[in-house]
């Protein structure tokens, strides 16, 4: 592996070896993660401050920045310790007085002698009927105005750091800048107006108005695509690894597939058969599969599973899925059992609760291929669970299985094809951000039969209303869920939020008809309140968020969601989700305690408005930011210092189809672009890419 290029040492030197930056400043920087020269040239100012020289103070709105020439008229001590020192001072128009607190001896006499000319440059304010200036920024002869910025960069700054500090510094970053050679797409390049590599740092770094700060401007433009394009390139270097890895080619013939259509009430979607076709296609290619199937709430992932698990059993082997929680993995097992009975293949489920004779009847079928699919929790993980030929590993819910986990189930099967399914629709640009290594398959198109879930906003001033609508849907033998807020770090726990709702319903209804899970109950109680209501035996579940994910009633058709304003966006769409999956008109009532922050009352008018998860997804991103919408800790997103995942979702996107097309052309990076390349790889710090081009 070639190391770092020689043309780019100077800007990874210690940021002291630049003018005017001592040790302790050093120090001050790293505080702010900026360690070399080149950590300054890619810190962008976020405002700018026009110091262009006007003729009065006249006609300023205050507050606001003003350059001006005055002359000095009187100087009025200050009248106690610490108080403040006025100089009045007339420009071409008007008087204005210059504020300073804590002047020393003779300093300002000596700066702002009376009858002399100065320009002074800050911020205006008005007091008491007349305009002051505390603490000018600058003060200087009219011979000296020249040095003064026409335009001003306001850079982020860490204690112990000044703006002019900042300014010195990345003055001397960028006269290290090499001349690099060009390494985004000409045509792109030449179609978006984009500047050089070192044109675009000098201008971000110089600013003429609010429009240079805008990541719109081009220089800005060009910098985030820099950092995305080389993220990209080496998510694709992974994926080419990840696939140079040896498959195997899993071809059925379709016969179990045909029974399980023929005995679906319905026929599948664009959106399932297009994903089905994707899926079949990259498994009987000979590189191993490493695909993401993102669907909304309801859009049929589980069915696209299954025909992909057919797939595999027809070429004579077998296929797992795992779910997050037991309960998930029982009610797969449950939707997926008379499908599979109509194919002829036998399925089983395995999880922590299959004990002694039981379990080991299964572990024995399973190595002795008679079981075809296994569906359970990490359980089929144990050293003890062999497969006698498995083909394909499907996982639920990608968050909550890390990368680890989804390697450990690879390795269980001979060169296994792995697909993630993901019911949390994940806007565009995360998606390429967090999976760019992965190819994607998307369900955008509801199945037949999902009627559309009425969505009303209620005040907790109402939840009498609530209750009577409760009593009369339960006479007409309907089923709903009511589920309880996390309740904030007070005394009050979630478990007492969710009782005592659960006893006042109980209450008001009659016992028997009310069932309660919660997150601190034993999983056998958590499955038995679950199995009640999935039985019909009680007709309201009053829960914690632990049914956000997957469980699945038809005959439920309300969902009550109590303190809804402090839910996030995702969560409130995929609680929606569990109703509306039956014959049932739907309805989901959201309680919300008045007033309603703006946040608040924003998520729920989206939420009125829509069931697009999608459009979800991206309202929740530009509400909450990327971390947030993740969660940051194991987000394995990218820290970018330039580039906004949220606002350049469309760049993100052309630089993973630009490093996927590069690579194509030139795997080794040896072009003239591809030798560039690299050494964008190596300014971005992507020395991963590097390990991954070597092994390529």
């Amino acid at each position: 592996m070639s190391g770092r290029p020689v043309l780019l040492f100077p800007l990874f030197a210690g940021v002291d070896s630049l003018p005017g930056i001592g040790a302790k400043t050093a120090q001050a920087l790293a505080q702010g993660e900026i360690t070399r020269p080149r950590d300054l040239a890619l810190t962008l100012p976020y405002s700018v401050i026009d110091r262009r020289p006007v003729r009065s103070v006249r006609g300023v709105q205050p507050p606001a920045v003003v350059t001006v020439e005055v002359t000095v008229l009187s100087h009025s001590p200050a009248r106690r310790k610490g108080g403040p020192s006025r100089v009045l001072v007339q420009d071409a128009e008007a008087d204005f007085a210059l504020i300073f607190f804590h002047a020393r001896g003779d300093y300002l006499e000596k700066t702002l002698p009376v009858g002399a000319r100065r320009i002074v440059s800050g911020r205006i304010e008005a007091f008491e009927g007349s305009f002051q200036m505390v603490h000018p920024d600058y003060i200087l002869p009219p011979d000296q105005a020249a040095t003064l910025p026409r335009f001003e960069p306001v850079y982020p700054l860490t204690a112990g750091v000044t703006q002019r500090l900042m300014a010195k510094g990345v003055e001397g970053a960028l006269a290290l800048l090499p001349a690099l050679e060009e390494w985004i797409d000409p045509g792109l390049k030449a179609r978006e107006h984009w500047p050089d590599w070192g044109a675009a740092l000098r201008a971000a770094h110089a600013p003429e108005g609010l429009e240079d700060i805008a990541p719109t401007a081009p220089a800005r433009t060009r910098l985030a695509y820099d950092e995305l394009f080389a993220h990209q390139l080496t998510l694709a270097l992974a994926r080419r690894s990840e696939r140079r890895l040896k498959g195997r080619v899993t071809r059925g013939d379709g016969r179990l597939r045909a029974r399980v259509l023929a005995a679906l009430p319905f026929r599948p979607t664009g959106a399932q058969d297009r994903s089905v076709a994707e899926i079949t296609a990259d498994m009987a290619d000979g590189r191993r599969m490493n695909r993401l199937l993102q669907g909304d709430v309801g859009s049929g992932k589980t069915l696209v599973a299954l025909l992909a698990l057919l797939n595999a059993v027809e070429a004579g082997g077998q296929g797992v899925m795992m779910a997050p929680t037991e309960i998930l993995a029982r009610q797969h097992h449950e939707g997926l059992a008379p499908l599979a009975e109509a194919a002829g293949v036998r399925i089983e489920v395995l999880t922590g609760r299959d004990k002694g004779a039981d379990r080991a009847a299964k572990l024995a079928d399973l190595a002795a291929g008679r079981i075809h699919i296994l569906i359970g929790t990490h359980a089929v993980f144990q050293k003890d669970v062999d497969f006698h030929d498995l083909r394909l590993v499907v996982i639920d819910e990608q968050h909550r299985f890390g990368v680890a986990q989804r390697m450990e189930l690879g390795a269980k099967g001979d060169k296994v094809d792995v697909l993630v399914m993901t019911a949390t629709p994940i806007p565009r640009s995360l998606a390429l951000a967090q999976y760019g290594d992965m190819d994607v398959s998307l369900l955008d198109e509801k199945p037949p039969g999902r009627k559309p879930v009425r969505t009303a906003l209620i005040a907790t001033d109402r939840l009498g209303e609530v209750v009577e609508r409760l009593r009369a849907a339960v006479a007409a033998g309907r089923q709903a869920y009511w589920v309880c807020p996390l309740v904030e770090e007070s005394e009050r726990s979630d478990l007492t939020s969710a009782e005592d709702r659960f006893r006042a319903l109980r209450a008001a209804l009659g016992e028997g008809i009310v069932g309660l899970v919660h997150g601190q109950m034993p999983v056998a109680e958590k499955d038995a309140a679950m199995a009640d209501f999935v039985a019909g035996h009680s007709r309201i579940l009053v829960a914690t968020t632990v049914i956000e994910v997957g469980v699945n009633v038809p005959n439920a058709s309300i969902m009550v969601i109590e303190r809804a304003e402090i839910f996030g966006l995702a969560q409130l769409h995929q609680l929606r989700g569990r109703v509306g999956r039956g014959a049932a008109e739907s309805t989901c009532l959201l309680l919300y305690q008045a007033p309603l922050s703006e946040g608040g009352a924003r998520r729920l008018k989206i939420l009125r408005e829509t069931e697009d998860g999608f459009r979800i997804a991206e309202e929740d991103l530009s509400m909450r930011g990327a971390g947030d919408v993740i969660g940051t800790a194991q987000s394995g997103l990218p820290r970018f210092r330039i580039a906004d995942i949220e606002r350049q979702a469309g760049l993100m996107a052309i630089a993973q189809s630009d490093a996927r097309a590069l690579l194509e052309r030139d795997p080794g990076l040896e072009t003239p672009r591809g030798k560039a390349a690299r050494a964008l790889l190596w300014l971005m710090e992507q020395d991963r890419a590097f390990r991954l081009l070597d092994v390529g």
